[in-house]
């Protein structure tokens, strides 16, 4: 498996995110549509996209913790929360953080905590690396259709000019576990 994009290529799909567009690209098991977390009106067109509300909250996917800190209160974990959170990272579980107050509702919806993950995945990776930041994450499908696996299957759904990332998924079947950074708790089983 290539797990290394043309630099022309990352540097397109960033481009994209900088003018607040929604790409496609793989993940552990699914291709997400994401965008940047900072904007707006990039976050709304990934929800109308989507058909999805605002309330629900979103999750964001990072190279590294230190890409997630602007958005969650990391120092509301004790040292024991911490490590059984970074025993799974980098790695295909979503935890469930207290939002910091500055972290905008588009991303928490009606919650004060938000969904983050720090990928494994080589080309979410580099793309996070190159923009410089963590990405909105939800599974690339239209609503009522399955989650896409292929890029291909990705263009079918959201039609031939959508920007997608090539390259496979990390071939995990489930979606990501969600857990409660706090207490541990399963919201969904992966």
């Amino acid at each position: 498996m290539n797990n290394n994009l043309p630099a022309n290529e990352i540097s397109q799909l960033v481009e994209l995110l900088k003018q607040q567009q929604v790409i496609a690209y793989p993940t552990e098991a699914v291709f997400g549509v994401g965008c940047d977390p900072d904007s707006e009106i990039a976050v709304n067109r990934l929800l109308a996209l989507k058909q999805r509300p605002v309330e629900k909250g979103l999750i964001l996917i990072a190279a590294s913790f230190e890409q997630l800190k602007p958005y969650i209160d990391d120092a509301s974990l004790n040292a024991a929360q911490r490590e059984a959170v970074f025993k799974h990272w980098p790695g295909p579980v979503t935890f469930v953080f207290p939002a910091k107050p500055s972290t905008p509702r588009w991303l928490t919806g009606r919650f004060d905590s938000l969904a983050v993950r720090v990928t494994d995945h080589p080309l979410v990776i580099q793309l996070c690396e190159a923009y410089g930041k963590p990405l909105v994450s939800t599974s690339a499908n239209l609503t009522g259709l399955p989650p896409c696996r292929t890029a291909q299957e990705v263009l079918e759904q959201f039609g031939e000019a959508f920007p997608v990332m090539k390259g496979p998924t990390g071939g995990r079947q489930n979606p990501s576990e969600i857990r409660d950074a706090l207490t541990g708790k399963l919201f969904r089983q992966g």
